[in-house]
């Protein structure tokens, strides 16, 4: 039997990145091996990881040396920051950048960075559109992911781009979930207008990701982004409906109302939020769902997500 091939996964104890662990481990026939990044090992959720299979090893963002010796031997890498850890941008970059240098040295045949639009080309810093945070951003958390495009480029990485989408497991963990008004109805309040937004399952993107290194070379220099639906907020609101077993209404909210919310990053969510609604064609342009299907064939509409998960949705 040939030998494995080695995929180096960033964040391994995450969203994205345990949803590609998980995805190797669950294909044993496949020819990948998972190599798990963790910077605490001994973690439960590495332990569980460790359990399906997968090698786990030590490995810091922050930490250049630690990553190039995670990253050795590895025929590729899955490469993601987290901004909602420290909410900086210029970590992102140096983050972003200490992964290139790692997978450069390392030799990988292939990674894949986890990255976004800079919103920056289609609203510069002096469009008064929206607000620029931080002195040179728009979206902060979009921004600086697709600079960092550039590193792996200039690091001569043969990289792949996925462009990711509003995570739905936002409705669980990130508060984002419909709110009980003062009539005791339900209503999912999102700044969008009537757009479409376009949305995945967190775990179904490292089973997309998986299915890029399943495809390797062709696939390496292109930009592929993945949805697992592209609905306006009436449609989600609908699919809560049946989830449910409720009404749930939806509410439009303006984005310059939910950047005043005063919570952490509430500015760059508000930001975010107005790109979804003022530039749905381009983004969702972008992302495929038909695409993303043929990656990764257990794809989940938001219907068949939701059904699965309503019940661990808050309902405030």
């Amino acid at each position: 039997m040939p030998e494995k091939k080695i995929v180096a996964v960033v964040g391994a104890t995450g969203a994205q990145g345990g949803g590609l662990v998980r995805a190797i481990c669950a294909d044993p026939n496949g020819g990948f091996a998972a190599r798990a990044l963790t910077r605490n090992p001994q973690s439960d959720a590495a332990r569980a990881l460790a359990a399906l299979g997968a090698e786990v090893v030590a490995g810091d963002v922050d930490d250049p040396v630690s990553l190039a010796g995670a990253f050795a031997g590895a025929h590729a890498a899955y490469c993601v920051t987290f901004f909602w850890d420290h909410f900086s941008p210029d970590k992102e970059l140096a983050q972003a950048r200490a992964m290139a240098e790692a997978a450069k040295q390392a030799g990988v045949a292939h990674a894949i960075w986890s990255t976004l639009e800079d919103t920056r080309k289609s609203v510069p810093l002096d469009d008064d559109r929206m607000p620029t945070l931080m002195g040179r951003f728009k979206v902060p958390h979009f921004d600086a992911k697709g600079e960092a495009n550039a590193l792996f480029t200039a690091a001569g990485v043969p990289t792949t781009f996925l462009l990711t989408s509003f995570y739905w497991d936002n409705f669980i963990h990130f508060g984002m979930q419909p709110k009980r008004g003062a009539d005791g109805r339900l209503a999912l309040a999102l700044p969008i207008g009537d757009a479409k937004l376009a949305g995945i399952a967190a775990e179904d993107i490292g089973r997309c990701a998986y299915g890029v290194f399943k495809r390797g070379g062709p696939l390496v220099g292109q930009t592929i982004g993945i949805a697992g639906d592209q609905l306006t907020g009436d449609e989600m609101a609908a699919v809560f409906t049946r989830a449910f077993g409720e009404p749930v209404g939806y509410q439009s909210v303006p984005p310059e109302v939910y950047r005043s919310l005063g919570f952490p990053g509430a500015e760059d969510l508000g930001n975010m939020f107005q790109f979804y609604r003022d530039f749905e064609r381009d983004f969702c342009a972008a992302r495929s769902v038909v695409r993303s299907r043929e990656l990764n064939p257990q794809l989940q509409s938001f219907d068949q997500w939701l059904a699965a998960n309503a019940k661990r949705i808050p309902r405030d």
